[in-house]
């Protein structure tokens, strides 16, 4: 049966916020309307997805799995609307997006030879949004750092390098040749811990000392916490020489997994101009 996705949507919102509420105030629709929504929605699934009472609102284990399949099913409707709207304009085009310290110029100018009336754009990306730019639409293809969650994509490996620590100018490890992970155990992170799995497994600091990774979305924000002597980050060599500054430096850190660079792509776009790109960016980073 077709799933309406207005009526998904707003199931993923009270999903997020398992408050009917708050989910009603942020779509800007009224409460009993957003209610009756949900209630369609599982009419027409035939299955229960929230259980709820007067104090609490939950997910049904159905409602749990449909929560993590729902993104994915939005996300291709919003790139299926966003290609369509692009094809109106005539001019053929291609979207690259990148993650901050690569290059993508090369790979994009033998595109551009190839095809003289293809216009390309280029798009900067996060740890964030690296892969949802593909899912959604606003990218053709998206030059990613790994870990990413492979669902729904395409990957192309295309090179690996090493990863540093990111510390202060004035700290205590600044100037050594190399370190390990764990003489960056009493440091706090600031980063999603997602980026750097092996910090996961460093001993804890104790609660007193614990601190939660700051909002951060930016590499230009992080480092201005570093240089604020309030944590350090891991980052790709390329990254951090990148964004070189006076107030900052880095080490290298022995036992850290490169960083491994893939191309990524929707897998269920069929575009020839996808898996020509990828040939060419695989040559350019040979």
């Amino acid at each position: 049966m077709d799933v309406d996705l207005r009526k998904l949507r707003y199931f993923v919102a009270v999903a997020e916020e398992l408050h009917f509420g708050r989910a009603a105030e942020r779509l800007h629709i009224a409460q009993p309307v957003l209610s009756r929504q949900i209630r369609a929605l599982e009419g027409e699934l035939r299955l229960q997805l929230f259980r709820r009472d007067r104090r609490s609102t939950e997910l049904t284990a159905a409602g749990r799995q449909l929560f993590e399949d729902a993104p994915a099913l939005l996300a291709a409707a919003e790139a299926v609307r966003r290609r369509a709207q692009r094809s109106m304009t005539g001019a053929p085009r291609f979207t690259v997006g990148f993650m901050p310290g690569i290059t993508v110029t090369a790979a994009v100018r033998a595109l551009c030879a190839r095809h003289p009336a293809l216009t390309v754009d280029v798009v900067r990306t996060s740890w964030d949004d690296q892969t949802q730019v593909v899912l959604d639409g606003r990218a053709d293809v998206s030059i990613v750092r790994l870990p990413v969650e492979q669902r729904g994509l395409r990957l192309r490996p295309l090179f690996s390098e090493p990863r540093v620590a990111v510390l202060p100018s004035g700290h205590r490890l600044a100037g050594k040749p190399s370190v390990d992970i764990a003489d960056l155990a009493r440091e706090r992170l600031l980063q999603n811990p997602d980026a750097v799995p092996e910090w996961r497994r460093l001993p804890l600091s104790p609660p007193e000392e614990r601190r939660a990774w700051p909002a951060v979305r930016t590499v230009e924000e992080k480092l201005e916490h570093v240089a604020a002597a309030e944590g350090v980050v891991i980052l790709p060599l390329s990254t951090a020489t990148y964004y070189t500054r006076p107030d900052v430096t880095h080490v290298a850190v022995d036992d850290l997994e490169p960083s491994h660079v893939c191309l990524a792509w929707s897998a269920g776009r069929r575009s020839p101009l996808i898996h020509e790109f990828a040939d060419l960016a695989v040559a350019a980073y040979a």
